[in-house]
């Protein structure tokens, strides 16, 4: 695999041919000059130590010399090899409620909105620590396999919306179900799902689901987002409403987000919009028990820059040692006459 560390040097080889224009100007200033002293040919013939052929040279060296050091600063790569990185750390597996009822607008702008945010500035700060998404409405699925690449982590945090699942509903057990199965690591105590969700569910699998997690070793902490006195749900500028014609309110369950972290041995807390409740949550993980987690990654290359430099060098020495002038020594030699 090849890759410059610095492609965005390269735009200074724009400056070669803006070299060879000011060059030629130069050349043909220098012609007309010299034409003013009278005829070309008998003025050249009284400057027989000036070689043209000497200061194209030059300039050609010098012109090689830059384009050289251009890609030598823009570090020429070879390589990725593979290597095993080791770190102590925490995996972290968000599983976040995308159901339309997280579009209702008890949180600025909504509870959906405000989530995205929250998980944004979290994944921004960790760097030790691994990340997983699994999103869910009436069903569940994985958005983002546990990694360490936060950059990558981020675009998908984004990217949260009801669209990512097709069947509606609120179905926590299986998303419950899901996230414990998609840890790297089967067993080890540091392995953390944070529930992030109104608890708008009739889901009586959830707490078994809670216990099978726990069982595992799985701490499920669960922030609770939005408020018990409940929200339209506002989707395309207009309210949802049911069957009867009457408009449909999303409430905060509490009571079964509080009774899944205590069947999950982890914490609940309520959301605002002041403080989210991910930092408090951070600040309890960061007491559990670290384990070694171990990634592979692919960022070593072998840098080719030291021996274009050294070809730099080659070139510049040339140049310097290259008169524009022949050596009167060397004149009955005729060496470069042309």
């Amino acid at each position: 695999m090849f890759r410059f560390a610095n492609p965005h040097l390269l735009w200074l080889l724009l400056m070669v041919p803006v070299m060879i224009i000011v060059f030629a100007i130069l050349l043909r200033l220098r012609k007309r000059n010299l034409s003013n002293f009278g005829n070309l040919e008998v003025v050249k013939s009284l400057l027989r130590d000036v070689s043209s052929w000497r200061v194209h040279t030059k300039f050609i060296l010098f012109t090689l010399a830059f384009t050289a050091l251009v890609f030598a600063a823009a570090r020429p790569q070879f390589g990725a090899k593979l290597r095993e990185e080791k770190r102590e750390g925490v995996e972290m597996m968000f599983v976040v409620d995308v159901s339309n009822s997280m579009l209702a607008e008890d949180f600025s702008p909504n509870r959906l909105d405000r989530t995205r945010y929250a998980i944004d500035k979290l994944f921004a700060s960790l760097n030790q620590d691994r990340v997983g998404v699994v999103v869910f409405a009436g069903e569940a699925k994985v958005q983002l396999p546990i990694t360490t690449d936060y950059r990558m982590a981020r675009n998908f945090a984004k990217r949260l919306s009801p669209s990512l699942v097709e069947v509606q509903g609120t179905d926590v057990s299986d998303a419950i179900d899901l996230a414990s199965l998609s840890f790297s690591q089967r067993d080890g105590a540091s392995r953390v799902m944070i529930l992030i969700t109104d608890g708008e569910a009739h889901d009586a699998d959830a707490l078994a689901a809670a216990e099978r997690a726990a069982e595992r070793g799985i701490r499920i902490f669960a922030i609770g987002i939005g408020s018990p006195h409940g929200a339209p749900i506002k989707i395309g500028g207009e309210f949802i409403k049911d069957e009867k014609g009457e408009m449909v309110v999303s409430r905060l369950n509490e009571e079964l987000l509080q009774n899944i972290t205590e069947k999950g041995n982890g914490a609940y807390i309520r959301a605002s919009n002041a403080e989210f409740g991910l930092s408090e949550i951070v600040s309890e993980i960061e007491k559990m028990e670290k384990s070694e987690l171990s990634t592979l990654r692919f960022d070593e290359y072998n840098e080719q820059f030291y021996w274009i430099l050294w070809v730099v060098l080659g070139l510049l020495l040339v140049e310097g040692l290259l008169l524009d002038r022949r050596n009167p020594r060397l004149r009955k030699f005729n060496i470069f006459e042309k």
